[in-house]
């Protein structure tokens, strides 16, 4: 069945470099240097991307490190609950435990505030990104956090505390929009799932310092004991703050905006000087003809063109791959220390066992990224929620132990659990979300998908603080089992609907998803982006992209 596409302008044939042979224009670029560099994109080793790419590699580690301040607070809250001053301070006492406590209802306005709060920030950052670009975004966001950590550190009551966490998670939702985009846009194809599945190793190194803290801090009885986990959030943004300022923008948005020379700028401050086999006018030439191949596939750049024919499939799966990580169990990690002192254990030891969690989860981002090098995502994704489906059934069951040994034995298990998220599920979700959307709807794609998982998280929080909570349902360890279902539900929507981009350009993926090619076929199929004749033929055979 031949497939046809709209005429795409030409300004007349240019010689082949080598051959001299007249070559065929895609709106003003040559498409023969576009397949150059995209047939290097596939051979390029990940030795030559590292020397190739390393300002690359530093920028974008620069621009993915705001993602700590989130994963610091977010995991501070959770272990806040665990402070006894903490509790004094923003709880009441309460008879039937014999203690300070943090209502449910409170527990809940607090987290949730922080999650609405981003989701006005995700809405801004995706205006902002695209009309200012990433660094300017980033950097406004960094300048509004350090102004907004002074609400909670003075916070009189638990009510502005809430405000400040309101406030707060502006720029926090800004930072989850900008990071993934950034990543995979200043680096090669090789370079894509380790740049962006850093992001979670900065999740992760967050929550181990916001344990840190908390453990250090939490044996004193004055205010400082959780004014000091505060104040350190103003580590962050300061000197990230001050190396941004000499970032270069992503060539891809350059190219979006019409700024051809301001991209091959910044490309060249992305790479290695007097590296053979490296053009700059080659990749430029790959970046303008995915913009323009989606651009001819009627492609808009405005949030509601996100619900639009082919990127309505893209837009859908990208936003369950983000719901996935909330309805997968992942909760009850930020949890941790909480989780462990409501079933029994005491606030020093559930605190350790709280770094261990995190220091594992360190070793399982960093594992995650020899294993994407062998394995496809999709497989990744899927194997690791039958995983956690495991693990939740195990640490539900052993609810029932009413011993100590059963509540070390459920702390040991949630440990196995973060282990296996931050391996599979947590990681390979940010490679997966900035490779399956489009390049031109990149940031609105990314700011719908993360502002749905904060949304569906204030539903999680509020569940998970009513089924921990002593004053509410005080489910305890038996709260895994409800969380299990919801995995199970994930696990099946990922068998059926989730792609497999690993070692695919934009072009080619802009393809398979125009041709409507099934998610368990992406892997086996072929597809050539610069073909200019031929037919569809779909399962494993070769798909072709055919120009009037």
């Amino acid at each position: 069945m031949a497939m046809t596409s709209k005429p795409i302008p030409n300004d007349g044939p240019l010689p082949d470099k080598e051959t001299g042979a007249p070559v065929p224009r895609d709106g003003g670029v040559v498409v023969i240097e576009a397949k150059q560099a995209s047939d290097k994109e596939h051979e390029m080793s990940l030795l030559k991307a590292l020397k190739l790419y390393p300002k690359a590699i530093g920028w974008s580690v620069l621009v993915s490190s705001t993602i700590i301040m989130e994963g610091y607070d977010l995991a501070l809250l959770g272990n806040l609950y665990a402070s006894p001053a903490f509790n004094k301070k923003f709880g009441q006492y309460d008879d039937s435990a014999g203690k300070y406590v943090v209502s449910a209802a409170w527990q809940s306005g607090l987290s949730n505030g922080a999650r609405a709060g981003e989701i006005l920030g995700l809405i801004f950052a995706g205006w902002t990104s695209d009309r200012f670009g990433y660094k300017t975004t980033t950097i406004g966001s960094l300048i509004l956090m350090i102004c907004f950590i002074f609400v909670l550190f003075f916070a009189p009551n638990v009510q502005v505390l809430v405000v400040g966490e309101v406030l707060c998670g502006i720029p926090w939702g800004a930072f989850q929009s900008v990071t993934a985009a950034y990543a995979s846009e200043v680096a090669p194809m090789v370079l894509r799932p380790y740049l962006t599945t850093f992001i979670n190793m900065c999740w992760v190194i967050g929550q181990f310092f916001a344990v840190a803290v908390n453990k250090g801090s939490v044996e004193r009885n004055d205010d400082y004991a959780y004014k000091i986990p505060f104040a350190v959030q103003w580590v962050w943004p300061v000197p990230i703050l001050a190396g941004l300022i000499f970032a270069p923008e992503s060539p891809w948005w350059y190219v979006r905006h019409g700024r051809k020379e301001d991209a091959k700028k910044s490309l060249l401050r992305l790479t290695s000087r007097n590296q053979p086999n490296f053009d700059v006018d080659e990749t430029i030439a790959m970046i303008e003809h995915t913009n323009e191949l989606e651009k001819n596939m009627k492609e808009g750049v405005r949030f509601r063109d996100c619900f639009k024919g082919i990127d309505l499939r893209r837009t859908e799966i990208v936003v369950g791959v983000w719901l996935v990580q909330t309805l997968g169990g992942q909760n009850l990690m930020g949890y941790f220390a909480y989780f462990l002192t409501q079933a029994g254990m005491d606030s020093s030891n559930s605190f350790t066992l709280s770094l261990c969690q995190y220091a594992l989860g360190m070793i399982g981002t960093a594992g995650s990224w020899f294993l994407m090098a062998k394995v496809g995502r999709r497989r990744i994704h899927f194997g690791g929620l039958c995983a956690q489906l495991t693990l939740l059934i195990i640490v539900g069951c052993l609810s029932f132990g009413q011993t100590k040994a059963s509540v070390w034995a459920i702390g040991a298990m949630l440990i196995v659990f973060t282990f296996v998220y931050d391996f599979t599920v947590g990681p390979v979700t940010y490679s997966l979300v900035s490779e399956l959307s489009s390049t031109r709807l990149k940031a609105k794609t990314i700011v719908l998908a993360r502002a749905a998982y904060n949304a569906s998280n204030i539903f999680v929080n509020v569940m998970t603080n009513y089924q921990l909570s002593s004053t509410a349902w005080n489910w305890g360890a038996r709260t895994a089992f409800f969380w299990a279902g919801s995995c199970l539900l994930s696990a099946v929507w990922v068998f059926f609907r989730l792609p497999e981009p690993k070692g695919r350009t934009y072009a080619e993926l802009d393809l398979l998803f125009e041709q409507r090619v099934p998610a368990r076929e992406f892997a086996k199929t072929n597809i050539d982006p610069f073909a200019h004749t031929g037919e569809k033929r779909v399962s494993g055979e070769t798909v072709e992209h055919v120009e009037k």
